[in-house]
């Protein structure tokens, strides 16, 4: 049996989340610069966004270049920013191919002008697309969208628009900058290394976490099913017991 056919796709998670680490890595380990590493990966985002796309995923949010990435040395900088200018106008056949809407969250204005114009009319032009909804986190970190929040609410409290006695979980998260995509049920992080990084840190309080060692270019479709696997095996609580959720399904049927 094929793996993608053992995945219950009455059990699909919504939303994936991945931090795609390892470009540099699968560089050196392959005797190319750090720059040849994330040419590879535009190829695994290909890849994993017509996979996630045809297996019935809604919603796929990349960690694709964040606010500390900045810090980088700025022929890496560059040499991102140039491929991000070369790929995202490039992609849009295979995005209207395969009914993708592209969405970006982050700080956007802090990227080079040439970025944000191509970007602008790639989204327009996957706008009427609704099989999937690809979202890139750019020049994004979860410590500035929880900032910007609070300066917005601020603003609005500022001008009679909203009552701090109004605020709770569900009007903090409509101020944040991934407001109009649903929190992610799954994150997967690539090669081997098991923290968060700064991202998503708000929606992904009762997330599935998953690790895999393998790098980001080498990151394939099976490695993608593999990680549905996992989560399906996974019994999501959201702080109740397994008795309470048992009884909560009886009472269901």
């Amino acid at each position: 049996m094929k793996i993608q056919d053992q995945i219950n796709k009455e059990k699909l998670p919504k939303h994936v989340a991945i931090v795609m680490d390892g470009n540099g890595r699968w560089a050196n380990k392959h005797g190319h610069d750090r720059v040849y590493g994330h040419h590879k990966g535009v190829d695994s985002v290909r890849i994993i966004a017509e996979t996630a796309a045809k297996l019935g995923i809604k919603y796929l949010t990349l960690y694709t270049f964040s606010t500390e990435n900045w810090n980088r040395p700025k022929e890496e900088v560059a040499a991102l920013m140039h491929l991000f200018v070369e790929t995202i106008e490039k992609e849009i056949p295979t995005l209207n191919k395969n009914n993708i809407k592209l969405n970006a969250i982050g700080d956007i204005n802090s990227l080079p002008l040439q970025n944000r114009e191509k970007l602008k009319n790639t989204i327009n032009k996957t706008s009427h697309n609704n099989r999937m909804t690809l979202t890139l986190a750019l020049s994004y970190s979860g410590r500035w969208e929880i900032v910007d929040a609070v300066r917005n609410i601020l603003q609005d409290f500022e001008k009679g628009k909203i009552n701090y006695t109004d605020i709770n979980d569900n009007i903090f998260s409509g101020y944040l900058n991934s407001s109009e995509i649903p929190d992610p049920e799954l994150l997967i992080r690539t090669s081997g290394e098991k923290r968060i990084s700064n991202f998503l840190l708000w929606q992904i309080a009762y997330t599935e976490l998953y690790f895999t060692p393998v790098l980001w270019p080498d990151f394939g479709e099976n490695d993608f099913y593999n990680a549905i696997l996992d989560y399906q095996q996974r019994e999501r609580r959201f702080g109740l017991t397994s008795e309470q959720l048992k009884f909560e399904k009886r009472n269901e049927d």
